[in-house]
């Protein structure tokens, strides 16, 4: 019923793309890796130990052969900064993919949509796959696929936040209006249900890390999430119900004796 997630040139067959930060080790976050099923996997360009190869990296855990690194720009307020962490990813070997963050608030962590579409055009000229962490916002969607970006990733709600998918009305809207590039849930998801949500919404992915290096057990979570994008996906292919305000008789009264 399905076809692959294809971002630029490439396909996954997993629809989660789990991050690397927050966990209790290295060695629960590649469990949780594994029981997520992730293909794609992100990190923090600016918190992962790019020089020393004599101490402990979560690089370490990451066999190239099972998951698709994706460098991040974390903690970058500029586009400037966001420009030059993407370039050190790339000289250090990582990838020319990169999942663009220029962060505008630091309470909020909401995007500087200003910034970023600066970032896109410069990194998309440069060769870069471009992944941006935007808002909710249509109109700055467009804008970010003009600049070349590869794919829109809008935020469901605060990043960390766990709230759930806040903004169900402008996701739809963003998934009418946007179908040239994936659109990818990202920030906000805290349990399996909102991962269900965003892909019954026409999400093409959800990418998350709170939700599961937070939970209570870690593990048993990312396999929730795992089975809840399937279903939220299978969902979304298979239409669901038209809503009624009244009941409607499960069981057919057509050809019923009285």
């Amino acid at each position: 019923m399905d076809t692959p997630l294809k971002i630029a040139d490439r396909e996954f067959g997993s629809r989660l793309i789990v991050g690397s930060g927050k966990y209790a080790s290295f060695q629960q976050m590649a469990r949780c890796w594994e029981a997520s099923g992730a293909e794609m996997v992100t990190v923090a360009v600016r918190r992962v130990n790019l020089t020393d190869r004599s101490r402990e990296s979560l690089l370490d855990y990451a066999d190239p052969k099972k998951y698709f690194i994706l460098p991040n720009t974390a903690g970058c307020y500029t586009a400037e900064e966001a420009v030059r962490t993407a370039r050190l990813a790339r000289e250090v070997g990582l990838s020319n993919w990169i999942k663009l963050e220029v962060i505008g608030d630091e309470k909020t962590l909401f995007p500087d949509n200003i910034g970023l579409l600066e970032a896109t055009r410069v990194l998309a000229g440069e060769g870069f796959v471009v992944l941006p962490y935007t808002n909710d916002d249509v109109v700055t969607a467009r804008k970010l696929i003009e600049a070349g970006a590869a794919a829109i990733m809008p935020l469901g709600a605060p990043i960390g936040s766990g709230l759930g998918i806040q903004n169900i009305s402008n996701l739809r809207i963003l998934r009418e209006m946007i179908t040239e590039v994936p659109l990818i849930l990202d920030a906000g998801v805290g349990t399996a249900s909102d991962a269900a949500v965003a892909m019954e919404l026409g999400a093409d992915a959800v990418l998350m890390n709170s939700g599961i290096a937070l939970a209570t057990q870690p593990e048993v979570m990312a396999r929730a999430m795992k089975l809840a994008v399937e279903a939220g996906r299978l969902a979304c292919l298979a239409g669901r119900m038209p809503r009624r305000l009244y009941a409607s008789a499960s069981s057919p009264m057509e050809g019923v004796v009285r």
